[in-house]
């Protein structure tokens, strides 16, 4: 038995290291291309378009800031269709700062980046996309408010309070 779970470890230890996605800044050109797709992702919902979920893989994930916002593509587009259809604007982010990283093959970007909104709050953000025939896919989105150490316990106090009073239901059509 020992010496069949030593030849699964070094099997292991031989060949996952080639199989798995290497973190590595994105080229010029890649970097170029997902911070215009990411730019007009959230230009998109600036202006209430509602091409930006269609930017989004069939089975994306958006983690919003709310706890209650974990969603799948089509109930995120359930959701939120109410601030887009017959609006000029839903939600608006604009980046100050963005890192993109590929796999070695390029088809799998991620990136982080530093948003602010038009109201002047601070966000921070990660995204994975997938490089198809047909240009880039949002695969994974997580939005957080970006909130200063000095405030953290007030806030959790707040979020507790809140939560305490049923305003943030989780499962949110996860």
């Amino acid at each position: 038995m020992k010496s069949l779970l030593l030849a699964c470890c070094l099997f292991l230890t031989m060949f996952a290291g080639p199989m798995r996605a290497q973190a590595a800044p994105a080229d010029a050109a890649l970097a170029r291309a997902v911070n215009a797709f990411v730019d007009g992702w959230h230009d998109d919902a600036a202006h209430a378009r509602m091409r930006y979920f269609d930017k989004m893989a069939p089975d994306a994930i958006f983690i919003g800031t709310d706890r209650s916002e974990l969603w799948r593509r089509d109930a995120f587009l359930a959701w939120g269709r109410k601030y887009f259809e017959g609006r000029s604007k839903a939600w608006e982010y604009h980046a100050t700062r963005r890192k993109v990283y590929a796999s070695n093959d390029g088809k799998t970007v991620w990136f982080d980046e530093l948003l602010d909104n038009d109201k002047g709050a601070h966000f921070m953000a990660s995204g994975v996309l997938v490089r198809t025939a047909d240009g880039f896919l949002v695969e994974h989105y997580q939005l957080s408010v970006a909130v200063p150490n000095e405030v953290e316990p007030q806030v959790i106090d707040l979020a507790r309070a809140a939560e305490a009073k049923g305003a943030s239901k989780v499962d949110a059509g996860h």
